[in-house]
């Protein structure tokens, strides 16, 4: 990989870093030039002491179907966060929203667990960083998943499917975000107040909602993974997947309506090679700007929480801009 190292490593990148450092982007009418590739800003430790204006979880169960079983009808549940001040009565105040994916053996409401996690939304929320949004902390698991590793390949390749069906909807018909309805229609015309993110299996699974979802989504943070719409771990098919990414941002308008990829992961990452592999294959083409795609790096970083609160830190004051 000594092109992309010999990219984050260019004088003109360290100069420029200093200016656009992650969460230092603020909530502005345009954004501020981003380097396309480079390194993380880390989290300030504040940043994971409690709020004074915290925000609330709540589960939700709702119904649904075993897609990559036998179609039976199963109970699923997610938790949702709320920002401070959220009041289910003011359906004039909307909000944008987040989901997010765990990886492989994880579970809904995985990212609200570790009170730093969510300390982490709060405080970026109280000071400034990001505007007050709903985060749902799904799950592509069932009470009768396989959870051994091809198991959650197959429920993770359905999870779309649980998405646009049942888990979008329900979400989004009981708390206040920009969608109108329901409907499909409905989740297109506010696609650019979602986003979608997940790390190690939950960042395939992010690539997966591109594929499938762009229509209703504009926003993605896959942390840790490489799509795998064609392939799947040891056999990557990078460049088939780029292929199909490049296609179907042209046929689709995606360069006109909007769309932005934040791609990362740690230096120390056990399974970088495949992230890196697919960073400079994006990087390299001039279908993906800055505007539409960019792959960022956590020095030191290794596979784990630690830095996903970081790239979640780094990420999120650039979405809905």
């Amino acid at each position: 990989m000594k092109r992309l190292t010999f990219l984050f490593f260019t004088g003109a990148f360290l100069m420029t870093m200093a200016m656009c450092s992650g969460a230092a982007a603020q909530q502005t009418d345009k954004p501020a030039a981003l380097p396309q590739s480079g390194f993380t800003t880390a989290v300030p430790a504040a940043y994971f002491d409690a709020s004074g204006h915290p925000g609330s979880v709540v589960r939700v169960d709702y119904d649904s179907f075993d897609y990559a079983g036998n179609n039976a009808p199963i109970t699923k549940t997610a938790y949702v966060y709320l920002p401070s001040g959220y009041d289910e009565n003011d359906a004039e105040t909307k909000y944008n929203i987040l989901y997010l994916m765990h990886g492989w053996g994880g579970h809904a409401g995985e990212y609200f667990e570790d009170a730093s996690g969510k300390n982490l939304f709060d405080n970026m929320i109280e000071k400034g960083d990001i505007p007050p949004l709903i985060i749902v902390s799904a799950t592509f698991y069932n009470e009768n998943s396989d959870r051994g590793f091809s198991g959650s390949i197959r429920e993770f390749r359905e999870f779309y499917r649980d998405f646009e069906e049942n888990l979008m909807p329900t979400v989004e018909g009981r708390f206040h975000t920009y969608a109108a309805g329901t409907s499909p229609e409905d989740f297109a015309a506010s696609r650019d107040h979602r986003a979608f993110g997940g790390f190690s299996l939950g960042s395939v699974t992010t690539w997966l909602a591109f594929c499938h979802d762009y229509d209703a989504i504009r926003y993605f943070l896959p942390m840790s993974g490489s799509c795998w719409y064609y392939g799947t771990y040891g056999d990557f098919q990078t460049e088939k997947n780029v292929d199909f990414i490049e296609q179907l941002a042209a046929e689709n308008g995606l360069d006109e309506r909007g769309y932005f990829i934040y791609h990362t992961t740690g230096t120390l990452d056990a399974v970088k090679s495949q992230s890196l592999m697919q960073a400079e294959e994006m990087l390299k083409r001039a279908a993906f700007s800055p505007d539409h795609y960019v792959f960022y790096q956590k020095d030191g970083g290794y596979h784990d929480f630690n830095a996903v609160r970081e790239y979640l830190y780094n990420a999120l004051p650039l979405f809905f801009q």
